[in-house]
């Protein structure tokens, strides 16, 4: 007969810049998405965190990050970007809130985003990137 474990493992998140990384929310994708974090090596995805979508699938994804995972690598051919992770998430549950409209401040974001920030706004020209 199959069993299923009800327990999950003990968790700890540290969460105490998400409401500093994203102030402001005004809209999001509706009921969230389940991210596809296949090579995404981090234990918890941050608050602040590029999401993307695949545009062929339509699979939601963390921004990949670089080799030692201290900065966002590039956008990969055949995504977009679509939000930002609204609080921090486990991995294994990677289950996201995205904000689509409101105000996120890059520089409490878990990685530097000058790099990918002029065509982000682009993409997303609803969220007021903001330096407080």
């Amino acid at each position: 007969m199959a069993t299923t474990n009800l327990i999950n493992d003990p968790t700890s998140i540290v969460s105490g810049k998400d409401s500093v990384v994203v102030p402001l929310v005004l809209d999001t994708i509706p009921g969230g998405r389940t991210l596809d974090v296949t090579g995404f090596t981090p234990t918890v995805i941050q608050a602040g965190h590029m999401i993307i979508r695949e545009t062929a699938t339509k699979e939601f994804k963390p921004m990949p990050l670089n080799v030692g995972a201290t900065a966002y690598a590039a956008l990969p051919t055949g995504h977009e970007y679509v939000g930002v992770l609204i609080s921090s998430i486990p991995t294994k549950k990677a289950m996201a809130g995205i904000v689509t409209h409101g105000r996120v401040n890059p520089a409490a974001a878990p990685f530097p985003m000058s790099s990918i920030l002029a065509a982000v706004k682009t993409a997303l020209p609803l969220i007021d990137f903001r330096e407080d």
